[in-house]
């Protein structure tokens, strides 16, 4: 198993401005698909716990650019855990473009996310469920590779 969760995304015209790369509001957009797909594909049950009272706060976002991606690349979005609080996460994202069997890191983000429960006017921080703790202890910092960094960078 892979130390990150991943979605491929294909760029779209539609994702670029005038000068034909990617607009920057768009690796935001996908970080929260990314985390978005997770819940989804490895914690459906917090799915109904967003139904009912849980919310996901986010905190903080950003994106460092390395390269510029335009319409038609493939690029997959790789998620990994960095911290765990009882009431935070912290992830990291890789930008990486797909293309002829290589790979070339051309963003990397980062994303606070806070757990909170109770109505909008009145919101507490609450614990980080179990089952999305269990769900993320495959993607955290052990998991990873610590050499991924200085690799990707070359």
């Amino acid at each position: 198993m892979e130390p990150y969760y991943e979605i491929r995304h294909l760029v779209g015209f539609e994702e670029t401005n005038l000068v034909g790369n990617v607009y920057y509001v768009n690796y935001l957009r996908w970080q929260g698909r990314c985390r978005e797909m997770f819940l989804l594909e490895k914690t459906p049950d917090i799915l109904d716990q967003i139904r009912a009272d849980l919310k996901l706060f986010t905190l903080k976002v950003d994106c460092e650019f390395f390269s510029e991606l335009t319409a038609f690349d493939e690029v997959a979005i790789r998620m990994r855990l960095d911290d765990l609080t009882q009431t935070q996460i912290a992830f990291s994202f890789d930008y990486v473009r797909l293309h002829d069997g290589a790979e070339e890191l051309v963003a990397r983000g980062h994303q606070r996310v806070a757990c909170m429960r109770g109505p909008n006017n009145n919101t507490k921080p609450t614990r980080v469920p179990e089952s999305l703790r269990h769900a993320l202890s495959a993607y955290g910092a052990a998991a990873s590779d610590p050499g991924r960094v200085a690799a990707a960078a070359r």
